[in-house]
């Protein structure tokens, strides 16, 4: 089924918060309905940021908080450009597993950053591309990290105060982006996530 034109959907919310099982859920659900989709992730979905992913991730010595924030930053700007702004055009659906949104609310409200500058910043890297709608599963920070497993990486090894202030970070943007972001229970099972998914999704698309 070919859209007027591109739609994107980006899947945000706390490490551990089951996005990304959504995001393949709600792709694998589209592709039956007939719809073209295309699923990509951040960072990481470049092979420049293959090699940005690594260090974001795995770097075991100290990282700067405004290193950290440039590289998630270039690793945005060749993603927009290269992968979703083309697939857009091709009147796909992307669906994009962390967007702007997440720099604002791990680098900004969990590293305390200046989210003005931040958001010029990731306007600037996506030369204004926004997402159309963005999914924000909300998720208690203590069931997020038990939900992770021993082995964390760089982000997900920080302590709890940090994911706090990340959740609540997120919550703040919704509150601030109603129409775009739309606040999904993920404390809820699988199933009970993705049928409030396929609701809101559905009626986007009129499924």
């Amino acid at each position: 089924m070919e859209l007027e034109k591109g739609y994107f959907i980006t899947f945000e919310g706390a490490d551990g918060c089951g996005k990304t099982t959504q995001a393949e859920l709600l792709e694998k659900w589209l592709n039956t309905k007939g719809y073209n989709t295309l699923m990509t992730l951040e960072p990481g979905a470049t092979d420049l940021g293959k090699n940005l992913r690594q260090i974001l991730l795995h770097y075991d010595k100290p990282v700067s908080d405004e290193a950290e924030m440039f590289m998630y930053l270039a690793d945005r700007a060749q993603h927009a450009q290269m992968i979703i702004k083309p697939a857009l055009e091709d009147k796909k659906i992307v669906l994009c597993d962390r967007y702007t949104d997440s720099t604002v609310a791990y680098q900004g409200y969990g590293r305390e950053g200046n989210i003005e500058q931040i958001n010029i910043l990731n306007k600037i890297a996506t030369k204004g591309l926004k997402s159309n709608l963005t999914l924000l599963f909300d998720v208690e920070s203590e069931i997020a990290q038990s939900r992770l497993g021993k082995t964390k990486d760089r982000l997900e090894s920080q302590g709890i105060d940090f994911h706090k202030k990340v959740r609540n970070g997120y919550l703040e943007l919704a509150k601030q982006e109603p129409e775009r972001i739309k606040v999904i229970n993920a404390n809820k099972t699988i199933e009970e996530v993705f049928s409030e998914v396929k609701k809101i999704i559905g009626e986007l698309l009129n499924i």
